[in-house]
């Protein structure tokens, strides 16, 4: 099966998910980790791309990067060909570590990627690993709360915390009080449901409107409240279209998309 052409990000910046083959563990300790980490910021250093945000679990990670001059799958394979070598080497073992490639989201506006800061951060509080942000310290969390810790960070903070307020210790307040508000959007993240291309989604659009609708014009579908929500309950949630797919596909705005819960 071929596939799927990565979606590129106008502005270079992409939510990444990587997982276990075989849903196995990346980590087996805290040192596979530190090492993960000391991997991830070396390649920063040699390459140049920026890290906003990252967050290591037991089987996958998630990270928040805007690709240097190197293309993001060259630096992926760089930094996950690295951590595999090591891992195998230290337990003895052989054969692919990740599953398949990294998945990828683009992220390409200000609002979208603060929210999915808030939600990589977020990860172990809904595993229930920890009761707050800040007790778990595999995540980039903790590096925004220190003051003055854009020069030597290894997580690119400032922009982020630009976002919120100019002044840094306001922007920090702010940062932690948005961090710890609901949200039920979707994002990428680990899971089996199949995931479309924009191709497929618009085949499968098209065949959904035939099958569900009689053909009707999908014009005339989202112009009806009703109806548009329904057609959007269901793209989230039988297609694994993201919501910026879906909206791209209906012609409406994404908040029109994120305010509609998925269809189970």
């Amino acid at each position: 099966m071929p596939r799927h052409q990565r979606i590129l990000s106008e502005t270079g910046t992409y939510h990444i998910m990587m997982r276990g083959n075989e849903r196995k563990n990346l980590f087996r300790s805290d040192n596979d980790k530190k090492q993960f980490l000391q991997t991830l910021f070396k390649k920063k250093k040699e390459t140049g791309f920026a890290v906003y945000a990252y967050c290591l679990m037991d089987n996958h990670v998630h990270m928040l990067i805007k690709e240097s001059e190197e293309s993001l799958a060259t630096t992926m394979k760089r930094i996950n060909a690295s951590y595999a070598v090591y891992f195998n080497q230290k337990y003895h073992r052989v054969g692919h570590l990740f599953q398949d490639r990294f998945k990828s989201e683009p992220i390409e506006d200000d609002q979208y990627l603060i929210a999915v800061v808030r939600y990589i951060h977020n990860n172990p509080v809904k595993a229930g690993i920890v009761a707050s942000l800040e007790q778990y310290k595999w995540s980039s969390y903790n590096f925004y709360l220190i003051p003055d810790n854009t020069k030597s960070s290894n997580v690119d903070t400032e922009f982020v915390l630009s976002l919120f307020s100019n002044n840094q210790q306001q922007a920090i307040q702010e940062f932690i009080r948005f961090s710890m508000e609901a949200d039920h959007n979707e994002y990428l993240d680990v899971t089996d449901k199949a995931t479309f291309t924009l191709e497929e989604g618009q085949i499968y659009l098209g065949e959904y409107l035939t099958k569900e609708w009689q053909g009707k014009n999908l014009e005339e579908l989202i112009a009806k409240t009703e109806t548009r929500k329904e057609i959007i309950a269901h793209l989230r949630g039988r297609t694994g279209l993201s919501v910026r797919q879906i909206a791209d596909l209906l012609g409406i705005k994404r908040g029109s998309v994120q305010n509609v819960k998925p269809k189970p």
